[in-house]
């Protein structure tokens, strides 16, 4: 039998250190959820009725992003995760593996809130607001409606600002 030297498992070393990276996203995806640490700074949004504030986590990464809220069972009431993306975009969403029907603010970078759709649990469908927007708020569904915050509204917080110049 011909002695393996350590060349021959360079191969399966490789393969190894590509699979099990691969491995731990697809095991962490199968059904456990991404708690990002909540943002020092509330968001507020300025309303009709005035200011509400929201604790939010931020989701600023392609991976985040691509997570967002799924699998939650729950979160707080006066909570929420914002999406911030480097510019500008089209963009959609969808609810597959998201158990929590939400409220989706779609919002310019200039922080105005351009469109507010709901977010249906486990849906396929793409949540859209036809139009390019630089950040998306997520919150509890009715949450949007129950503290008036309405289209044209304006959302405030350090990361917005500071993109808004505002």
């Amino acid at each position: 039998m011909p002695r393996l030297t350590g060349l021959a498992f360079a191969p399966a070393l490789l393969l190894f250190a590509f699979l099990m990276p691969a491995a731990a996203v697809l095991a962490q995806e199968a059904g456990s959820p991404m708690i990002l640490p909540v943002d020092p700074a509330p968001l507020v949004a300025a309303t009709g009725e005035g200011e509400v504030r929201f604790q939010i986590e931020v989701a600023d990464t392609p991976e985040e992003r691509s997570r967002g809220l799924m699998f939650r069972e729950r979160m707080p009431e006066n909570q929420g995760m914002l999406f911030v993306f480097p510019q500008n975009l089209p963009v959609g969403f969808w609810m597959k593996n998201t158990i929590l029907p939400l409220d989706l603010l779609f919002v310019s970078d200039k922080g105005e809130v351009r469109a507010i759709l709901p977010g249906v649990p486990f849906s396929t469908d793409t949540i859209s607001p036809g139009e390019a927007v630089r950040y998306v708020l997520e919150l509890n569904a009715g949450t949007a409606e129950r503290e008036g915050i309405a289209v044209g509204d304006r959302l405030s917080h350090p990361i917005i600002d500071a993109a808004s110049g505002g």
